[in-house]
């Protein structure tokens, strides 16, 4: 298993009696894609949160490649391990799709940009102008820049249209399966 959650517990620190997570135990493999499905607020994000290193469990720990990911660090984990796609995109607004998409780290941003379906007359704009579902695939592109082995994507689909949806996850079966 490439990630894992052991025994991983967790409640809001300012409400301790609302358990969220209750020591959950699922390991993730390479190559493979899993959805967590479940209704909202059920924890899906905050267990996505977890294994992300973006928060800690209140008990048990999440694992990268067998070792718990406090060892070398949550930042550590973050910037090498993991990429995220978020729900609300934390795209950079000052900055242009091709601008966001380099920060994700050393991939081409032009090919990025054209696997998921943003046109090159829009890679100059700033982000603000562009749709929600056009940002939401500049926050996809910029994912897959890094050379993290995990992609955590939160609702990566969620404000695209039934079509653009379908082009996105199958992107992300080829990703995934050709690791």
């Amino acid at each position: 298993m490439i990630l894992e959650a052991k025994e991983a517990s967790y409640f809001y620190k300012s409400q301790k009696d609302k358990l969220i997570l209750d020591h959950i135990n699922y390991g993730f493999a390479c190559g493979k894609i899993y959805a967590i499905l479940g209704p909202s607020g059920s924890g899906k994000t905050t267990f996505l949160s977890l294994l992300a290193g973006l928060d800690m469990p209140a008990e048990g720990e999440i694992c990268y490649n067998g070792k718990a990911i406090t060892t070398s660090g949550l930042a550590e984990h973050r910037r090498h391990h993991v990429s995220l796609v978020f729900q609300s995109y934390n795209l950079i607004d000052y900055l242009t799709p091709l601008e966001n998409v380099k920060l994700g780290g050393k991939k081409s941003p032009d090919v990025l940009l054209n696997s998921v379906g943003i046109a090159k007359e829009l890679w100059g704009r700033s982000v603000l102008q562009l749709s929600g579902g056009q940002q939401q695939r500049v926050a996809i592109a910029r994912a897959l820049a890094s050379n993290a082995t995990v992609l955590l994507a939160d609702e990566p689909t969620g404000n695209l249209d039934e079509a653009t949806a379908w082009d996105v996850i199958d992107l992300l079966k080829h990703i995934a399966h050709n690791v």
